[in-house]
């Protein structure tokens, strides 16, 4: 056998040291000896340096998947919340808005209200307020019916207006409801009176115009009629009372070709906004009751000077005993 293949070592069942309680007593006492050092001396605190310097990356690597796992977990949670907070706030502002444009309607109405409070006092004849309710279905036609009838006292044709000007006129009445024919309708006429110039003329619907207006027809091309004229009621036809607006004079053409000028005008009343109006008793209604003719008296014939003095005579002598 070569020599270099003995084995120079003796087996290790051969092998003698210390026992395992010798071992367990020298760790002990190197590990008290390494602890009293590190407390009174700090012999440690430059290994332990290192050897956390040395570890760090690997502690770093070990943490990302539980950070990992911790950040995704808040990012769903930070989503739900901020989806649910969104929609709260959505519902929050939807609210909010409806209430603004309740207040809005509200201090609308109120005004509305106010200003044909006001119109009432100075209006002579009696009136009702009544509220729209809706436009007829019919496209032919400007016409809109209001919540008071015939139970109300609204009679068929009384004058209606709001707080700017005329409206219309009261067309059909119903039970609770009647129907306004508004003066852009086609076959709506109105006898009108310009204040500036006091020539009275003939106002009529015209649906055709932008948004709904009126014109004055057969006006003669000389007439003096301007731009910006105020047109109110003449009073001339009956059912309107004279003085109340009707509307303004917004357009004057002069034709070569025509006879007549062609005049536009806007209504002052909000013929597509209006929401409270007044109903007018007809004119014929609002007239005073003529008094009673009074009882003929029996004729008697004239007293002349001589006759009282003996019908004096004859009275003095029947008193006489």
């Amino acid at each position: 056998m070569p020599p270099g293949t003995l084995e120079r070592h003796a087996p290790s069942m051969f092998r003698h040291g210390p026992s395992p309680g010798a071992r367990l007593l020298l760790y002990l006492a190197l590990a008290l000896f390494l602890m009293v050092a590190d407390t009174r001396l700090g012999l440690t605190g430059p290994l332990r340096s290192v050897v956390a310097s040395l570890l760090y990356p690997l502690q770093w690597l070990a943490a990302q998947p539980v950070l990992m796992a911790s950040q995704g977990l808040g990012y769903f949670q930070s989503v739900d919340s901020a989806r649910s907070e969104l929609e709260q706030t959505r519902q929050a502002m939807a609210q909010m808005t409806l209430r603004a444009g309740q207040a809005e309607l509200l201090l609308r109405e109120n005004a509305e209200l106010r200003e044909l409070l006001v119109l009432r006092q100075r209006l002579n004849t009696t009136t009702r307020t009544a509220q729209v309710l809706y436009d007829t279905p019919d496209p032919y036609t400007r016409r809109v019916i209001i919540d008071q009838g015939r139970l109300a006292g609204i009679a068929p044709g009384s004058p209606v207006m709001d707080a700017q000007g005329v409206l219309g006129q009261v067309t059909r009445v119903d039970a609770a409801a009647s129907e306004i024919t508004l003066l852009i309708d086609r076959d709506q006429a109105i006898p009108v009176l310009n204040v500036r110039t006091g020539a009275r003329s003939l106002a009529y619907g015209n649906p055709l115009a932008h948004s709904g207006g009126m014109e004055l027809r057969f006006t003669p091309g000389n007439a003096d009629v301007q731009q910006g004229d105020l047109l109110t009621t003449s009073g001339i036809d009956g059912v309107y009372p004279p003085g109340l607006p009707v509307a303004r004079v917004v357009r004057v053409e002069r034709r070569a070709d025509s006879t007549f000028a062609r005049i536009d005008c806007e209504p002052l009343a909000r013929v597509h906004g209006a929401r409270h109006v007044m109903v007018l008793d007809p004119v014929p209604l609002a007239l005073p009751e003529r008094p009673a003719p009074a009882q003929p008296r029996s004729k008697r014939p004239p007293t002349t000077p001589a006759a009282a003095t003996a019908q004096h005579k004859a009275q003095a002598a029947g008193a006489r005993p």
